[in-house]
């Protein structure tokens, strides 16, 4: 045991994680619970999660809380959804003060209410000074809709020619390393259009008996074991 832990403390670290936060309906199923209670508790695991993330080092953190497609789901889920999104922008702005966590919001967040993108734009001016952990938070996103938006955005500014680093530049995430390693809890092996762009040559890992709930702390130190792991090549030998 003691071999693990220093071989842990010797590690590098990604310096920018990915997590598609699934599962949540399904762990509800489960205990024969109502959607919505598998969505509050994966809010609270997300807190938990975001919090160990900064305690640790890691430098970036991007979360896929909402996407584009999940407007397609009953509506009783939807506005227990928004009403989560409400009571966490109100608990950060309450309780997150002492927290040296920048969030920042990417996607199309003008389909939210106006009091729910007041919430969003107090949240990321409060936070903007902080110097720990960036917290990502994809509400209303999706990956072929950003790029969409980022071609879109070099059209009108008059480019004949697009190169990459012009596309990189006009993404939500601009000035941000690309994800080193992006998780998925729940059984599910896609991407489900989350960071399409940025995640070319990130590493993922699959946790194919975890749903997102009962991901821990622990769970997350595993991935990133597998991930230091890895030979990272990027195409070379």
């Amino acid at each position: 045991m003691a071999k693990k832990d220093l071989s842990r403390a010797n590690r590098i670290l990604p310096e920018h994680i990915g997590i598609i936060m699934d599962g949540n309906g399904r762990w509800a199923k489960k205990r024969g619970l109502p959607r919505p209670a598998g969505h509050r508790a994966g809010a609270k695991n997300f807190r938990t999660i975001t919090r160990y993330c900064n305690s640790i080092g890691i430098k970036y953190l991007t979360v896929y809380a909402f996407s584009t497609e999940n407007w397609r789901r009953p509506v009783e889920e939807v506005n227990a959804l928004m009403k989560l999104f409400r009571e966490y922008l109100e608990e950060a702005l309450r309780d997150f003060r002492e927290e040296n966590i920048r969030t920042r919001f990417i996607g199309d967040v003008t389909a939210f209410s106006p009091d729910l993108q007041a919430l969003i734009k107090e949240t990321e001016e409060l936070s903007s000074d902080k110097t720990g952990l960036t917290l990502n938070i994809a509400m209303n996103y999706g990956g072929r809709t950003e790029l969409c938006r980022a071609v879109n955005q070099l059209i009108a500014s008059g480019k004949n020619e697009v190169k990459e680093q012009d596309i990189s530049n006009a993404l939500y995430t601009a000035t941000q390393p690309d994800p080193d390693l992006i998780i998925r809890p729940s059984g599910e092996y896609r991407s489900s259009n989350f960071l399409l762009w940025q995640s070319a040559y990130s590493e993922y890992v699959f946790m194919n008996d975890i749903l997102w709930p009962d991901f821990t702390t622990e769970d997350l130190e595993k991935a990133i074991d597998e991930y230091c792991g890895r030979n990272r090549r990027y195409g070379g030998l």
